[in-house]
């Protein structure tokens, strides 16, 4: 069991990095066209990209999202990631700690992250069917400043060994009453409707990482692990991230994290003007940690931070909040669904 579980975190990681090369990537904030201030009457100096959701401080409006734990190949990742998240001042999400009831041999490729970080904001992750005790002792190893609880349908449908039977809500709603740090319940990349939203709410959730279609694709990596059915024409399966950030302004009063796809500085951006308080991202850095190591990606995080303070300048924006006021078009697919979905 415990080979077994280590084996299938590092073939995610494998089949992740293979899918983000081969893809031919679409990004689906290119629907989204921003449009520019030529008079912004301001500075770089002046933005401040501090960002608050759900009484948690970021200092900077993306952050590293749940990748991985649970293996020694893990641990090597979660090092390198909680070290650059140290030195920039990142938030950054564990992968599932539901390895930790499995496999306790390798908790520590989850407390390296805290280790490494001792003052940073660290978000927890778990399923949605982990129980209170079980959300105690992960936020506990990392003490954790928040807790993800994922909601991953399509994933556990096609996984081999995954759920067939799924009945969250109940359970969810004892987390968000039990625990005593925030809880964010988030999709792990086929994105939330008004409809889920609004059925989350109603339960006492007060923040939701909506996490669209377009990043890494969980349907595709357990299928190339299922070895019995085939499930190829769910690929496409789900919400793009701009099309859940929609769907999400049907719902007042909730806080929106977005993630799925976020490839660029722009897109941070974009997500921001859609509604978005922070940002999460993970592919793009993992592909970028593959590709240049520890190095690489620190500095891949300053060229993020850089830019978005750029950007933000040439809209004329002096903090994050503020990007909800600034005007976009949109391109007739995005458009189309907004219209059909009553969006706006």
């Amino acid at each position: 069991m415990n080979v077994q579980h280590a084996n299938r975190k590092n073939e995610h990681l494998s089949l992740a990095e293979k899918f983000y090369q081969s893809a031919h990537h679409i990004d689906q904030f290119d629907q989204i066209r921003l449009v520019p201030n030529a008079l912004p009457e301001m500075s770089t100096n002046e933005v401040d990209l501090s960002t608050n959701v759900a009484g948690l401080d970021f200092q900077w409006p993306f952050y590293f999202e749940a990748m991985t734990g649970g293996s020694p190949q893990a641990k090597v990742i979660n090092n390198a990631f909680s070290k650059v998240a140290q030195q920039t001042g990142l938030a950054m999400a564990t992968g599932s700690l539901s390895a930790m009831f499995r496999v306790p041999e390798y908790n520590d490729s989850f407390s390296i992250v805290r280790k490494n970080n001792p003052k940073g904001l660290i978000i927890a992750n778990l399923s949605a069917n982990a129980t209170v005790e079980m959300a105690q002792k992960a936020i506990q190893l990392i003490d954790a400043n928040a807790l993800e609880i994922h909601l991953n349908v399509a994933q556990e449908m096609v996984m081999p060994e995954g759920e067939r039977s799924i009945h969250w809500i109940d359970n969810i709603q004892r987390l968000v009453q039990s625990l005593s740090v925030p809880v964010i319940v988030k999709e792990v990349g086929f994105g939330l409707s008004k409809e889920t939203i609004q059925k989350l709410q109603a339960i006492g959730v007060q923040t939701v990482n909506v996490s669209g279609r377009g990043g890494t694709n969980f349907i595709q990596i357990e299928d190339r692990r299922n070895h019995e059915h085939d499930f190829n024409d769910l690929y496409d399966w789900g919400l793009t991230t701009p099309e859940a950030l929609f769907e999400s302004h049907a719902v007042n009063n909730i806080n929106i994290i977005a993630s799925g796809g976020i490839a660029s500085p722009l897109d941070v951006v974009k997500a921001g003007v859609l509604g978005a308080k922070a940002v999460g991202v993970a592919g793009f850095f993992l592909h970028q940690y593959y590709k240049s190591g520890e190095d690489g990606l620190l500095a891949s995080v300053h060229n993020w931070q850089t830019e978005i303070t750029r950007i933000m300048t040439m809209l004329s924006c002096h903090h994050f909040a503020e990007l909800p006021k600034v005007p976009y078009v949109l391109k007739p697919e995005l458009l189309s669904y907004v219209q059909q979905r009553n969006l706006k």
